[in-house]
């Protein structure tokens, strides 16, 4: 009987202290390992790959598209649509991205895509108004967008709706409306988005993009200077 209490305290002592040891190693020296070196190696990745803008204030994450629309005159009402704020750079059309009366720009409501088939009427009918409004907002009485203009990127969302980058194609037919709208020289603008324009990754995977919240963060600063 003592026997078999001796060895249930000794299992029960062996036990405990691997609950402690593991503890200490899985729960605290292991995860501030994990952290130090994501800090130290990729602290702008860890930290979640935010944009600062020229106040070195967090504008958002380059990760995450955000929307560029003028603020509704009626807020409560979930039927008013929203217009773009024609100033900016404008990103791919998502049901994914929203806003707030807290941050206009930095609201996620849900991610996904539409699921709907390519030959679907609903998805047919966005496309075309999408197509529509881009030719229509980026018309100006110097330059016109012609239908062939408009890339697939300008009236469709990606498989997230989250999408933080446009093709440069978009990006270029929309240097000259923003220009205008922001009493710039179209040089200026289109330099400033080949300096916001990244190529493939290791030169083949993946295609040419514009990061359109970094480009818009340049823009601000750009417009203030």
């Amino acid at each position: 009987m003592n026997n078999s209490v001796g060895n249930t305290a000794r299992l029960l002592g062996a036990g405990l202290r691997a609950l402690l040891v593991l503890t200490v190693i899985c729960g605290v020296l292991y995860p501030l390992a994990v952290t130090g070196i994501a800090q130290a190696a990729f602290s702008d990745k860890a930290n979640g790959s935010e944009i600062r803008d020229k106040s070195g204030q967090v504008v958002g994450s380059s990760l995450i598209g955000q929307t560029y629309n003028l603020p509704k005159q009626y807020p409560q009402d979930p039927q008013e649509a929203a217009e773009p704020d024609l100033k900016w750079f404008q990103p791919r059309p998502s049901h994914g991205l929203g806003s707030n009366s807290a941050n206009q720009q930095y609201s996620l409501i849900l991610s996904g895509a539409t699921n709907k088939a390519g030959d679907n009427p609903d998805l047919v009918k966005l496309v075309e108004d999408a197509k529509a409004a881009v030719i229509a907002d980026n018309s100006t009485a110097m330059y016109k967008v012609e239908p062939s203009d408009v890339p697939a990127d300008a009236v469709t969302s990606s498989g997230s709706g989250l999408d933080p980058n446009i093709s440069p194609e978009y990006a270029k037919i929309q240097v000259h409306r923003v220009a205008e709208q922001n009493s710039l020289d179209v040089q200026q603008v289109e330099k400033l988005v080949a300096t916001y324009t990244t190529g493939r990754t290791l030169g083949f995977m993946g295609e040419p993009r514009v990061n359109v919240l970094e480009l818009n963060t340049a823009l601000e600063a750009l417009t203030k200077s």
